[in-house]
């Protein structure tokens, strides 16, 4: 197995909303997702998560805080698909509005529970019912 390329993306959340993009090209083409991509020559990973979150949506943000680390397996047929993904909380300056940008076909704000039910890898999924999602476990009252 090859390698994994580096990449990372941003969680940014804003009233209970986060900010997620659907994705124009593989790996996950159609997915909506964290603003993120793959790492530039020379990058620290948090400086590929904001450098990505601007490129994707016009956000400005700042602070990075590693949320996670995961490993992407290659998809059947895709090409460098193999990815080692540190996952950011990051903070937004400014209230602007996002657009989608670059390789992101729409950009929006999403409430947990509206996540879940969006066409999603499992990575962000994970994330999303770490960060509290309200949506009970099956089998707790």
């Amino acid at each position: 197995m090859s390698m994994p390329r580096l990449a990372s993306s941003a969680i940014v959340e804003r009233a209970g909303r986060y900010l997620l993009v659907r994705r124009g090209n593989p790996p996950a083409a159609d997915l909506y997702a964290f603003p993120g991509g793959r790492a530039e020559p020379g990058e620290t990973p948090e400086e590929t998560a904001l450098r990505e979150l601007f490129e994707e949506t016009g956000i400005v943000g700042s602070n990075p805080r590693l949320f996670e680390t995961v490993e992407l397996r290659p998809e059947p047929g895709v090409r460098d698909s193999h990815f080692l993904l540190s996952v950011f909380r990051v903070d937004a300056i400014g209230e602007d509005e996002a657009e989608a940008r670059s390789d992101a076909l729409e950009a929006d704000w999403f409430l947990p529970e509206e996540v879940l039910h969006l066409p999603i890898p499992d990575s962000v999924r994970d994330c999303i019912l770490r960060l509290g999602s309200p949506v009970p476990s099956e089998g707790k009252a």
